[in-house]
């Protein structure tokens, strides 16, 4: 078929949607809905057989969806209506949510089911978190199902919900005199990533994001405090004392200054002068319990496995996958330290929602309103911060390096996994290893080698123009097909860790271990020969340095625009493909 994905942006469902119908055997192509008389023209050219809409802000006019068949997919079960399903179903601590795909009508969400998925909802997780996992992957099922069938379906009962208009921001304001900490995260959760609970700290507005319950053992190490009050910092949370305890508070975006954008910044930078004077309440890398859940921090390492057969398990969960300055020092610190242990295998493991999209633009676009700094100063800053992690990667020869894609990558995130010995994925995973969206960056990471490397030199061109040119997201299995990920195991992260627990640890004890280290360290030796990774990186830098600093602005004008959601004017061609 020729199906038009409409939407009112390109995120992570729609990409998902891109890939699978794409694999699917149907040829795909979008239109972002910018204006009623764009989507005409849109349809008029591509001439669909039908149009999905994973992600709109308003109603598809009636003059398309009254002469082509429109599915539109609701974060909600059938039934459950308005835009705002999602956020409400967290803010009541509902146990169970749902998908449905419904064609298009007069009639806000009450258009006939084509199909439906139910899942249930974790209680300790964000919307967000919720939309990029339970939902996206609910919703690929659910579409898929309803193109495949080519028709409505039988509708299930209706949730006793129905209509429900967008969430009051009285209904999620915070009351630190009597709102335990249970209550508090599940506001703040309900409106993460967007729009974030309206609060103030330290005087000033903001909207409140990414929030994290503190741990019995950290609140008695705390100082004591009244309900509202901060007390101590964790890298880029502070700790905000409720009646009951106290929650981490990670991300805010402050009101700004008149003429300058609202970034979403680590607390600890938004407001770095007031936290200056706060106590560090730091928690060793390596800590007990499952995975550290108990005790929240961006990193984690565990181990596990007999001794001379053991694998250590590197977390790393930064905030929508961006990786500040300070965030890749701290990555470069662990692996350095991660590989003083005796370990036989090191598993690079990233967040659940992302693996790492690469550098942080909000982090830099900050740099450009601080005093003696600048968004080129902190881009510099920033990609050789990251062209530290990678090359401490490279440099683990001594053993086998696994990266573990439990969530999506782009840019420098992607380049980051690919240094690693083996790339394992599930199939929900979407990749954009390309960077020229971001103003025609150039690259670094040492991508120059990690690609022939991992496709070989007789396919790197050809791989080279398909991937970084082509500009469109891939999924897990593709990416395999061409030989940037290794393997491809279950449906989503947690079938994923599972096998990946059993194949790590089979590496581990594998009789050849020896002789395998032994063929890596030759590789390594052999291509520093031929091309020196300090060739490679300067070359990339080269590159680089006048994306930043040269005389076309257009990565400073691109980051601006992503950091500030500015509305976009068109839908780039690499993605209308209808258009010429």
């Amino acid at each position: 078929m020729k199906i038009l994905l409409l939407c009112h942006a390109f995120n992570g469902l729609t990409q998902r949607l891109h890939c699978a119908l794409r694999e699917a055997g149907h040829a795909v192509t979008v239109e972002l809905d910018i204006a009623d008389a764009v989507t005409e023209e849109a349809v008029a050219l591509a001439d669909p057989d039908l149009i999905v809409a994973p992600f709109l802000k308003r109603r598809i006019p009636e003059s398309v969806w009254s002469v082509r068949p429109c599915l539109v997919v609701h974060p909600g079960p059938p039934g459950d209506r308005g835009p705002a399903a999602l956020d409400w179903a967290v803010l009541r601590g509902d146990t169970h949510g749902g998908v449905t795909v419904l064609q298009a009508t007069g009639e806000f969400d009450a258009g006939p089911v084509w199909a439906w998925r139910t899942f249930a909802l974790r209680g300790d997780a964000s919307k967000a978190a919720l939309y990029r996992q339970e939902v996206t992957r609910a919703a690929v099922e659910a579409v898929l199902e309803a193109v495949a069938r080519g028709r409505p379906c039988a509708a299930p009962e209706a949730s006793p919900h129905g209509w429900q208009g967008p969430v009051a921001k009285e209904a999620r304001a915070i009351d630190w005199l009597h709102d335990d900490s249970a209550t508090v995260l599940r506001k703040i959760r309900s409106a993460d990533g967007h729009p974030g609970v309206a609060d103030a700290l330290f005087g000033h507005a903001c909207r409140l994001h990414d929030a994290h319950a503190a741990s019995a053992e950290t609140l008695a190490r705390a100082p004591q405090g009244e309900p509202g009050a901060v007390v101590a910092k964790r890298g880029p949370a502070l700790l905000r004392r409720t009646r009951d305890g106290g929650v981490w508070i990670a991300h805010v975006r402050a009101e700004p200054p008149p003429g300058e954008p609202a970034l979403k910044l680590a607390a600890t930078r938004a407001f770095a002068a007031e936290a200056a004077s706060l106590p560090e309440l730091e928690v060793p890398l390596m800590r007990p319990g499952d995975k550290g859940s108990a005790e929240w921090d961006e990193l984690h390492y565990a181990e596990t496995g007999d001794a001379g057969q053991r694998v250590g398990w590197l977390a790393f969960d930064f905030h929508n996958g961006a990786m500040s300055t300070r965030q890749c020092e701290r990555l470069r610190d662990a692996l350095r330290w991660a590989r003083t242990r005796d370990t036989r295998v090191l598993v690079l493991e990233g967040g659940a929602d992302f693996f790492s999209n690469g550098i942080h633009l909000h982090d830099i676009e900050a740099s450009a309103q601080t005093a003696n700094d600048s968004a080129a100063d902190a881009s510099w800053r920033n990609i050789n911060a990251i062209d530290d992690v990678v090359l401490e990667m490279l440099a683990l020869t001594d053993r086998h390096t696994v990266a573990l894609l439990r969530g999506n990558a782009g840019a420098g995130g992607c380049w980051l996994a690919f240094a690693a010995d083996f790339v394992w994925s599930h199939a929900g995973v979407v990749l954009n290893p390309h960077y020229k969206n971001m103003g025609n960056l150039y690259g670094s990471e040492y991508w120059t080698h990690t690609l022939p490397r991992r496709v070989g030199e007789a396919n790197a061109a050809a791989v080279a123009k398909r991937v970084m040119q082509g500009r469109l997201p891939m999924s897990a299995a593709e990416c395999a097909a061409l030989g940037l990920v290794d393997a491809v195991w279950g449906d989503d992260a947690a079938s994923l860790r599972e096998r990946a627990a059993a194949e790590a640890a089979a590496l581990a004890s594998a009789c050849d271990h020896a002789d395998r280290i032994a063929a890596k360290q030759r590789e390594r030796a052999e291509a520093e020969a031929r091309h020196p990774l300090a060739e490679r990186r300067a070359q990339e830098l080269q590159h680089m340095h006048r994306n930043f600093y040269g005389f076309d602005p257009s990565y400073h004008v691109a980051r601006h625009h992503f950091v500030t959601r500015k509305p976009h004017a068109w839908t780039p061609r690499h993605l209308a493909t209808h258009r010429p």
